[in-house]
């Protein structure tokens, strides 16, 4: 593992770059600052080697990022509607910060924020420990909340995420990791050719601002059938309601249950490269995302802009405002528990 300086923040302080690397050519690069992940490179079937994640060359950029590039999200991901939520008979307020919503932490979520490195948790060079204090009340949620981040990368190709919190006070907590992926390499066109296959028989329908209207939906005959690998943009323009009103696809699935704790979620592919990626995770919901709300204005590695499409989010999580559906997962974390989730991303190609 190496450890090399990435920038200042406006505040002074100073963020740096460690990176993970394998004995097949693959590595990833973390950020202090939002623990992002600034690059993932994996070889494709000829062994050439591309970062297949969106980003930036420079802090400056994830310091203006609005679309949370590669970076951990909490306390609680997703939307939370009206950004109120009741815990104990009591309601609490968090920032609204989409509209009347609350989304991916707030204001100032756990992607804007820098993250301590536990550098005896990593001596041996193939983990990176992050550690991060949230102090009760920030962005409204209840709670001093200590979280663990451990990022791994084997040398079977896995990344592996491991979260871990735990709180004074009983709080809610929804962690995720959100990379933008794009299996021919970041800024090599759109991802709408990647195929796509999810494990999940049923999906969360949303309302028009995003929020889950509280259903649990058949994924049959629908768009949102991916049980058998099917091109992400062939039914992009289907006319689906749900489609429409996310302007692609912004949905969350409700994964099948396993026979162990991990259990796959999906598998993206992308033919002229020949990267599979699989993603195998303890979470019950996975968020897919096409990068709708890209519109060309960041400019991201190598000064490509990055427009619609440009790359895809596998978000593992709980349900989308799941303290405000009794049918949802819970998301509470009471007092004197741990929260603990794990997440793998595994390439290979063909």
């Amino acid at each position: 593992m190496t450890k090399e300086k990435f920038g200042i923040t406006r505040e002074g302080r100073e963020v740096y770059q460690y990176r993970l690397v394998n004995r097949h050519g693959m590595e990833v690069c973390i950020l202090t600052y939002g623990g992002i992940i600034s690059s993932l490179v994996v070889p494709d079937r000829k062994g050439t080697r591309e970062d297949v994640v969106l980003g930036y060359d420079t802090l400056d950029g994830y310091l203006g990022d609005r679309a949370y590039m590669g970076a951990i999200i909490g306390r609680c991901a997703n939307r939370i509607a009206g950004g109120r939520f009741m815990l104990e008979g009591v309601e609490y307020t968090v920032t609204s910060n989409a509209g009347r919503n609350h989304l991916h932490g707030g204001a100032r979520g756990f992607d804007k924020v820098l993250w301590e490195v536990d550098e005896r948790a990593s001596d041996d060079g193939t983990s990176l420990v992050l550690r991060y204090r949230s102090r009760d009340g920030e962005e409204g949620y209840p709670g001093n909340l200590a979280v663990r981040v451990a990022y791994s990368l084997t040398e079977e190709n896995d990344l592996f995420i491991e979260y871990a919190a735990a709180a004074d006070r009983t709080t809610i907590i929804n962690l995720t990791q959100h990379s933008y992926f794009n299996l021919a390499g970041a800024g090599r066109g759109d991802i709408l050719g990647h195929e796509l296959f999810i494990d999940a028989d049923k999906f969360t329908p949303i309302r028009e601002d995003l929020i889950p209207t509280g259903e649990i939906r058949a994924v049959s005959g629908t768009p949102m059938d991916f049980r058998k690998p099917c091109a992400i943009g062939k039914r992009m323009g289907s006319g689906d309601e749900q489609l429409a009103l996310a302007g692609g696809y912004d949905l969350n699935w409700v994964l099948n249950p396993g026979k162990w704790e991990m259990h796959l979620a999906a598998i993206a592919h992308e033919k002229t490269s020949g990267r599979f990626m699989g993603v195998f995770t303890s979470e019950p919901g996975l968020q897919f995302y096409t990068g709708n709300f890209l519109d060309g204005t960041a400019v991201g590695k190598g000064s490509v802009a990055y427009a619609r499409h440009a790359g895809f989010c596998l978000e593992t999580q709980h349900f989308p405002d799941s303290a405000n559906h009794a049918g949802f997962p819970p998301v509470t974390l009471e007092r004197g528990r741990t929260f603990q989730s794990t997440t793998v991303f595994r390439f290979t190609v063909r």
